[in-house]
C-alpha cells in the first residue's frame, strides 16, 4: 500500500505533481472541482489516461462524479482510471473497493538532491538532441513500441512545455539502444522514458545516459532530481538507488474489475 502522507510531504506531492502534469501532458485536461480528467486519445499511457484527485479533503459527491467521468472515458472509447496518490480522498477509495474495483501497477516516485550526489565520472556523455522526430523513432525502437503511435508520443513529446533534453545512445551497428527524456521545470528535473533495449541491458548503458541527462539539467541549475518507477522493477531501483535517489512517496492505479 501507499505510504501515509503526512502533513510535512503533502506540499511536496503536490510539486511534483504539478510538474509531473507539465512533464507529461494530456491532449484534454478538466476538472470537477480538484479532480482533474486527463485524456488523451491517441496514446494509451495511463498517465495520460486517468482521474487524479488533488485534494484529499474533495470527497462531495463521489459516486456521481465518479460516474460523470466514467462517461468522458466512455466516449473516448477508454476504459476509466482512478490513479490514487496521497492527494487521493479516503472515500472515494472506500467507494472504489467497495464496489469491487482492481488496484494495480505501484509505482514509485523517487527524488535526489543534484546538488548533494556525485555523479560518476567514468561514463561517456551524451549531448542531449532537440529533434523530437529522431527520438520518437528510438523511443519507439528501444521499447518495441508499435511504430502506428509514432504520430500521438510525438505530439506529447512536442507539447512538453518547460525545456527539455532528449538523449539516445545509438550502437553504430544495433542502432538506437537506450533513450531518456529529462524535462527541467525551474529547480526540478525529471527523468521520464528512460529505457535500454532488451538485448544490450546489464552493459551500463542505464547508468550511463541517465548520468548524462542529471548532468545536463544539473548544469542548466536544476538543485533537485525526480522520476517515477513501477515498483517491482528491481534492476531500475538498484540504480536509481547507487544515484542517491529516495522514496518520495507512491501511486497506484484503479480499475472497474473486469466481468466475467
Amino acid at each position: 500500500m501507499p505510504q501515509a502522507a503526512t502533513d510535512q510531504n503533502l506540499p511536496l506531492v503536490r510539486r511534483l505533481e504539478a510538474v509531473g502534469f507539465r512533464a507529461w501532458p494530456a491532449t484534454s485536461v478538466q476538472y470537477d472541482g480538484s479532480w482533474q480528467i486527463r485524456l488523451t486519445g491517441g496514446h494509451p499511457s495511463k498517465r495520460l489516461n486517468c482521474v487524479v484527485a488533488l485534494d484529499p479533503s474533495d470527497s462531495r459527491d463521489i459516486a456521481i462524479r465518479l460516474e460523470k467521468a466514467a462517461r468522458r472515458f466512455e466516449a473516448h472509447g477508454r476504459p476509466i482510471l482512478v490513479r490514487e496518490t496521497p492527494l487521493t480522498p479516503k472515500p472515494l477509495i472506500a467507494l472504489m473497493q467497495a464496489d469491487g474495483w482492481e488496484r494495480f501497477e505501484e509505482v514509485l516516485t523517487l527524488t535526489c538532491d543534484l546538488t548533494a550526489i556525485e555523479l560518476p565520472e567514468n561514463t561517456l556523455d551524451h549531448l542531449p538532441s532537440h529533434d523530437v522526430g529522431r527520438f520518437v523513432d528510438a523511443d519507439l525502437c528501444v521499447n518495441g513500441t508499435d511504430p502506428a503511435l509514432k504520430p500521438s508520443l510525438a505530439e506529447v513529446v512536442s507539447a512538453i512545455k518547460p525545456p527539455t533534453g532528449l538523449f539516445v545512445i545509438e550502437d553504430p551497428e544495433a542502432g538506437p539502444v537506450a533513450v531518456a527524456l529529462c524535462v527541467q521545470d525551474n529547480d526540478l528535473a525529471g527523468i521520464m522514458s528512460l529505457s535500454v533495449r532488451p538485448d544490450h541491458r546489464k552493459r551500463g548503458l542505464g547508468l550511463e545516459i541517465v548520468t548524462a541527462a542529471l548532468r545536463w539539467a544539473r548544469m542548466r541549475g536544476a538543485k533537485s532530481a525526480w522520476l517515477q518507477v513501477v515498483a517491482d522493477n528491481a534492476p531500475a531501483l538498484a540504480l536509481y538507488s547507487k544515484l542517491g535517489f529516495t522514496e518520495a512517496y507512491r501511486y497506484a492505479y484503479w480499475r472497474k474489475a473486469s466481468k466475467a
